[in-house]
């Protein structure tokens, strides 16, 4: 009975150290910047109590809202061809046709062993459209020099640079889900005929759908915090990149730059909001979709 009670205490103590790290480095913190969002700070009567003024103001803010406008752009181009290619890598390791896998793995996970703030730098450099090597190499052979940081490009530049740092990252991530598939389930497969393109498509495609779940989660939570490449690019193209270009370089702009901490954390707080909202439509909408297919499956097997 006693090493019950002792086997029972142990459990609390072992969660002990996870839960006072999340108190102390994150309930506390997101409870204090909510304090700090209902508050304003007047030269006329110091800081005072305003409810929810400052959320009343964030949601009709245009620069908030560009922000956040031009965040779920990037995201809806970028997080596509990101994964798109992370999978098509992931196969490509997986099924065992490549010479030198471990070599050519270690070479697309490199890219997220470089910080951001280094790949951004390095990227700047040669996007740079007087000292870059394509403005150098465009200028000898006379032509006109690529515009990378233009407005036009300036989005499909921070998609590069995102897409370069993360393709690895995510296939890690597929290429250890697809080790897992039994492989009893291509031997079943191949008995009935099926080839390599049959297998990727109705075997491992389907085996994925946790794997790629979960990256696209990631994807929408970094997507939306996107803070460091912009910041730094703003540095050589500030004609082009203002400190509202995306929601979370808004947020630190207000509180670090403007001095406006209590708008900044309602800034913060909606987006926050605007994560969560994104990821419950990724995960409705996977879920939804899973059961459909499931659906679909089971019908078809009743009718046989």
């Amino acid at each position: 009975m006693t090493g019950t009670r002792r086997h029972r205490a142990a459990g609390p103590l072992f969660v002990a150290p996870f839960l006072a790290l999340f108190l102390l480095l994150f309930l506390a913190p997101l409870g204090y910047a909510a304090y700090l969002s209902l508050f304003q700070s007047r030269l006329i009567g110091g800081t005072v109590f305003v409810g929810l003024d400052n959320y009343t103001q964030a949601l009709g803010d245009p620069q908030l809202l560009h922000g956040v406008g031009r965040v779920a752009l990037f995201f809806a181009i970028q997080v596509p061809v990101m994964l798109l290619l992370a999978l098509l890598f992931a196969l490509a390791l997986d099924s065992g046709l490549l010479r030198l896998a471990r070599v050519i793995r270690l070479g697309i996970f490199v890219p997220y062993a470089v910080p951001s703030v280094v790949a951004a730098l390095m990227w700047g450099y040669l996007y740079g459209p007087d000292f870059g090597p394509f403005a150098q190499l465009s200028r000898k052979l006379d032509l006109p020099a690529p515009h990378f940081l233009s407005d036009g490009w300036m989005l499909a530049s921070l998609a590069n640079i995102v897409t370069w740092e993360f393709v690895g990252y995510n296939m890690i991530i597929l290429y250890a889900a697809l080790r897992t598939i039994p492989q009893e389930l291509y031997e079943a497969a191949a008995v009935d005929g099926a080839g390599a393109w049959r297998i990727a498509w109705s075997v491992k495609l389907p085996a994925l759908r946790p794997a790629l779940l979960l990256t696209l989660l990631f994807s929408v939570i970094g997507s939306f915090q996107l803070f460091n490449e912009p910041n730094l690019l703003m540095k050589i193209a500030p004609d082009v990149i203002s400190s509202s270009y995306t929601a979370n370089l808004y947020a630190y702009s207000l509180a670090f730059t403007g001095q406006q901490v209590n708008y900044a954390a309602t800034v913060s707080f909606l987006l926050g909001l605007v994560i969560v909202i994104a990821s419950y439509g990724v995960l409705l909408t996977a879920n939804r979709g899973s059961r459909e297919s499931r659906a679909g499956r089971d019908s078809l097997g009743r009718a046989a």
